[in-house]
Formats: C-alpha cells, sequence, structure tokens
C-alpha cells in the first residue's frame, strides 16, 4: 500500500499496489497479488481500529491464510503497511548509480514516478475528495503508533547508507566521508517535501493533475537549492 505523510520515501496509498513487472508468469502473479491482498486488508483493519488493536492472526484468518504465510510476505507487522519500501529501495539502487544522470536529477525522476502512481489512483476514484481523506487518516495512523514511526527511522538510514554508498563510488570517496553522507541525507530529504506537500495539497479543492504540479513545483524548488552543491561532486 502507499499513503501520505511521513519522513521518508514510500508511503502506501490505499488500494495501489506495486506495478507488474513486464515479463510475469503465473507463479510471480499470484505470489504479488496475494502480497497486496495481505498489505491491502492489513491497512483497512489498521485504519479502522489502529495499528495496535489488530493482530496479525486476523489479519491472516481475514485473507484466509495461515499467520506464518503472512511472515512469508512480510518481515513484521509493520511491514504490512509499509510494503513499498522494498521498491523505494530498488529504485535508489538503479536510479543513483545510473551513468550520466546526476543525482538529483535521478532522485526527481523516482519521485516524480512514485508522485504519478498516488494522483492517478486518486484521480480515478469515485469520490477524490473522499480518497484524500483517507490519504490524510493513513498519515495520520502513521504519525500516532510509535512502531511505524521506528520502522520509518530505520528504513531511512538504510536508505541513506544505501546513497551515500552509490555516491561515493561515483565520486571516488569512501562511504564515510561526510560529503557523501550529507549528499544521501539531502537527497532523501526530496521525499519529505514531496510527501509533506501532498498533504497539504490533498485539501479536496485540487483536482489531481493539480495536486500532481503543487507538489512537483515545490520538490523542484527543494531540488534547486541542493542541487548546485552537490553538481561540484558529480
Amino acid at each position: 500500500m502507499r499513503g501520505v505523510e511521513w519522513a521518508g520515501p514510500q508511503v502506501p496509498v490505499p488500494g495501489l499496489g506495486p506495478e507488474a513487472p513486464e515479463a510475469e508468469g503465473l507463479r510471480e502473479r499470484k505470489k504479488r497479488l496475494m502480497r497486496q491482498q495481505l498489505s491491502d486488508t492489513a491497512t483497512r483493519m489498521f485504519l479502522e481500529r489502529g495499528f495496535d488493536a489488530v493482530r496479525v492472526t486476523e489479519i491472516a484468518e481475514a485473507c484466509g491464510v495461515s499467520e506464518k504465510t503472512v511472515f512469508n510476505y512480510f518481515p513484521a507487522k509493520e511491514s504490512l503497511i509499509l510494503d513499498r519500501l522494498e521498491s523505494t529501495m530498488a529504485s535508489l539502487r538503479t536510479g543513483l548509480a545510473e551513468p550520466g544522470v546526476p543525482p538529483v536529477e535521478a532522485a526527481l525522476r523516482i519521485l516524480d514516478r512514485e508522485l504519478g502512481a498516488m494522483t492517478t489512483w486518486l484521480a480515478g476514484q469515485d469520490d477524490p475528495v473522499l480518497a484524500g481523506v483517507i490519504m490524510r487518516r493513513f498519515g495520520a495512523l502513521i504519525q500516532a503508533t510509535p512502531s511505524l514511526r521506528a520502522h520509518q527511522s530505520d528504513m531511512m538510514d538504510q536508505y541513506v547508507a544505501i546513497a551515500a554508498a552509490i555516491l561515493a563510488d561515483r565520486a571516488g570517496m569512501s562511504a564515510d566521508n561526510p560529503e557523501p553522507q550529507i549528499a544521501a541525507a539531502a537527497l532523501l530529504g526530496l521525499w519529505r517535501i514531496q510527501f509533506r506537500s501532498l498533504a497539504k495539497y490533498l485539501d479536496g479543492t485540487r483536482t489531481a493533475a493539480q495536486v500532481h504540479q503543487a507538489v512537483t513545483d515545490d520538490v523542484r524548488r527543494a531540488a534547486r537549492l541542493i542541487n548546485s552543491g552537490l553538481s561540484s561532486l558529480y
């Protein structure tokens, strides 16, 4: 699932799961759909009752599987509601390492794809205003749940470490040098801007296209501020 307001990349939006690979076999498709069903069901139950009030066994029963099956797909309960984090990690690995593409541009491309998926989902809902409310409720749930915030913080540390290693390699430096460390932190700060802006503009007065444009403008303003410093290294 994907959502809205948090301090790192890839927040879930209800009903929107990972894109299907171009070449997907039957086995892979069944696994992807089961993973999506588990995440969607868990998110709905968490929104209705609160994260801590729902047991993993209840999610398993609602999906007709065992608790063990749930943990075969998700390493922790928190992963059920923040299930797109691995996709962001993969995007960072490939995007930041792409030859000839400046790091800021690579980050902006990833962010635009993620934002596009969210606003496309929003535009396709029968009641976009209600959909926006649900997205904001998701953000509120994250912020109100200490274990989810801790999970996000841990994932952000992993993202920074991955980005710093890639940027250091591109610059011929050690990953523990201050330059790639601050560069990685600055790049990932763009995700904070995107999701906070998304929450701000999901006020029910804008179309999905207008939300997309307003959020993009905010992100690119922030990107311009950090681009000059990064361009001196890359």
